[in-house]
């Protein structure tokens, strides 16, 4: 069984999600916590390390940024995954460099719940942009040579963190619209919809490190 842990302040989603991961049989709910203080509490109460940890990303006294860092740095072993309401891009890309390997919506379905979760135990990451990639496709992308220019790695390591693009633009000395031109070819290059698809890919890829 593989071990999972949630914390979350909304009591009635905790319990909700709770009772639906164990329906999917294969998973355990081994720690519930109201946030990352209640959850340091409970993890050495119950002497128990999840494998997968689920967090909420907004959450009060300890939130889920400051709860990712200190499981990233206490018990790296665990993989992180965030979960929020919000599709905020800086967030998102904020808890990603706080070790998270998942950006999850809580409105997602219970089947792409599952699918993510089984990625994340399997292949330690999920991207819900891959989620329409034919599997096929998506091994022959894993095995391909990625030709990225160093004016593409500069643009990707800038797009990693939580400036917009028009300060990606001056900070690289470019237009918007040549930043634009960037952000496109390398969105058809990892085969992605989204800036944060572009930063897990980048980042798993080995491209760039934060």
């Amino acid at each position: 069984m593989i071990k999972i842990g949630i914390a979350d302040d909304h009591q009635l989603f905790l319990k909700s999600l709770s009772l639906m991961l164990q329906s999917f049989g294969n998973y355990t709910v081994v720690v519930e916590a109201l946030n990352g203080k209640d959850l340091q509490e409970k993890i050495k109460q119950k002497n128990v390390v999840p494998d997968i940890m689920l967090l909420d990303v907004n959450m009060p006294r300890m939130d889920g940024y400051e709860t990712a860092l200190w499981l990233s740095k206490t018990y790296p072993q665990v993989k992180l995954v965030a979960l929020s309401m919000n599709n905020n891009e800086d967030a998102i890309i904020k808890m990603i460099k706080a070790g998270c390997c998942s950006y999850l919506m809580k409105d997602a379905h219970p089947d792409e719940l599952e699918i993510a979760l089984n990625e994340i135990q399997e292949k330690g990451f999920y991207n819900s942009d891959s989620i329409n990639i034919n599997f096929r496709k998506l091994v022959q992308t894993d095995n391909e040579v990625l030709i990225i220019a160093e004016h593409e790695k500069e643009f990707l390591k800038l797009a990693c963190s939580d400036m917009r693009y028009k300060e990606i633009a001056q900070q690289m000395g470019l237009s918007e619209r040549t930043i634009d031109g960037y952000r496109e070819a390398l969105f058809l290059k990892f085969k992605v919809k989204s800036r944060v698809g572009l930063c897990l890919e980048a980042i798993r890829k080995k491209v760039i490190s934060l």
